[in-house]
């Protein structure tokens, strides 16, 4: 039941409700005007908990804290979703040890976020006659990840390009 649907206050029409006070105790089946003056004193609102039952409960309660309160559970119900991503680094058969490092370093922070890391060696040109460059690289990386990471997926050729798939230990 989203908060669109309780009715509040003076939009409750039935002659008398099953009532719940602000403390959770059921007082019982009065009238609604002295449920209503009763949530008035309360300084709280009287809302319609269960419509569909014979008489109708409601309760007094804040009703603004509940529709806060309510929205924050849809939230957090909808971003449980965020698990491991798919993450790509990028490499080349001739990549100068520094700019190796840089990679390194990226690939380590998103294996310790939880996230896998997709390495791919892409060849150009003459590149592709000595693949074996590109497998050094690979295996470069995966030494340098081997305390953090294991290789789900080993380096293998796919067109220009050689991917290996590595996920957190």
């Amino acid at each position: 039941m989203s908060t669109n649907d309780y009715r509040v206050n003076n939009r409750i029409r039935v002659p008398e409700v099953r009532l719940i006070d602000d403390e959770g105790e059921q007082v019982g089946i009065i009238a609604t005007t002295d449920a209503l003056a009763r949530a008035e004193e309360a300084g709280l609102d009287l809302v319609e908990v269960s419509p569909n039952a014979r008489p109708p409960v409601c309760r007094i309660m804040d009703f603004g804290k509940f529709k806060y309160q309510q929205a924050k559970k849809e939230q957090k119900g909808k971003g449980g979703g965020k698990s491991s991503q798919l993450k790509e680094i990028r490499v080349r058969p001739a990549i100068d040890k520094h700019d190796l490092q840089y990679r390194l370093e990226n690939a380590r922070k998103f294996l310790g976020q939880g996230h896998k890391v997709q390495v791919v060696c892409i060849f150009r040109g003459r590149q592709m006659r000595h693949p074996e460059h590109g497998a050094d690289v690979m295996r470069q990386v995966a030494e340098a990840l081997e305390d953090i990471s294991k290789i789900e997926s080993p380096a293998r050729m796919m067109g220009r390009r050689m991917t290996m798939l590595l996920t957190h230990k």
